[in-house]
């Protein structure tokens, strides 16, 4: 029981953290670093890294449901007229497929150096202060202009390259892509539209790449996994309905103010313990 309460933790957490800019995977590295230091089941984490993107698969249901339109729209413009990039729907898809590019490179190339990461607790408190940096930046830029008709393979591809970065624990997928959106001069509303629609086949490749690791044999696995993603994706759009509000808002930075403390704590904690100042284990 206290497992699955766990799990539907993370599960909230999870959806929370996927849209606000203040990276799910740190908070789910953070607090699964917690969960065993006190004493937690290691067995619960068993397969650490696809636990975390079963969770992630949850939060993809919001943005599916929030951007239905989006990708209908994509699919009806197969039948218009004029050239493919000129209609909006493809316009858009197509900057997914290329945004998609180097994320997969990227998320390929250091996928062990990645999984390493969700084990090192003072790593992520440095990320949390890179992001809270980048956050921090967006306060002084003026609103973009440019739509999706003014939009090119250029931003989809710097995006997209932020993206595979952001698979850094710590590192905030949302905040970082819709960052750099808006510091490329893109609407804000684009930005989001764009950031969101870009995570979909991101997380289904890396979920796809992790599936065959799974194993869902026993009922110890499938009931976190299960309970897991209901609290993520439940939780996720409530978030989500927040993040779009703020966006409009246009005032990022007010996170940064969140994530420093964080990472200092975070930092201060690997710290303490490395230094022999705290129990390598509660329990």
């Amino acid at each position: 029981m206290l497992d699955l309460l766990f799990a539907a933790f993370l599960g909230v957490v999870q959806g929370l953290t996927e849209f606000l800019p203040v990276s799910s995977s740190g908070h789910l590295a953070v607090f699964q670093e917690l969960w065993l230091w006190a004493g937690g089941d290691p067995a619960l984490f068993d397969e650490q890294v696809a636990f975390n993107l079963v969770l992630h698969v949850g939060t993809l249901l919001p943005v599916l449901i929030m951007y239905r339109g989006d990708i209908r729209a994509a699919f009806s413009d197969v039948r218009g007229e004029g050239p493919w990039l000129a209609r909006p729907g493809l316009r858009l898809a197509a900057w997914v497929v290329v945004g998609t590019i180097p994320t997969g490179i990227i998320g390929l190339a250091l996928k062990d150096v990645f999984e390493q990461l969700f084990g090192s607790i003072g790593m992520v408190g440095i990320a949390f202060a890179i992001t809270g940096a980048l956050l921090y930046r967006t306060k002084s830029l003026p609103a973009g202009e440019r739509d999706i008709g003014a939009m090119t393979w250029k931003h989809a591809l710097l995006i997209g390259l932020a993206q595979g970065f952001a698979i850094t624990p710590g590192i905030s997928r949302s905040g970082t892509t819709i960052a750099v959106a808006i510091m490329l001069g893109l609407r804000r509303d684009l930005a989001a539209r764009y950031s969101f629609l870009l995570s979909v086949p991101a997380i289904l490749g890396a979920f796809v790449l992790e599936a065959r690791h799974l194993d869902l044999s026993t009922t110890h696995a499938v009931a976190p996994l299960a309970v897991g993603f209901v609290a993520a994706a439940v939780s996720g759009w409530a978030a989500l309905v927040v993040l779009l509000k703020l966006v409009r808002a246009g005032d990022f930075s007010r996170f940064a103010w969140y994530l420093w403390p964080l990472s200092a704590l975070a930092v201060g904690f690997w710290a303490l313990r490395s230094a022999g100042m705290l129990p390598l284990e509660l329990g």
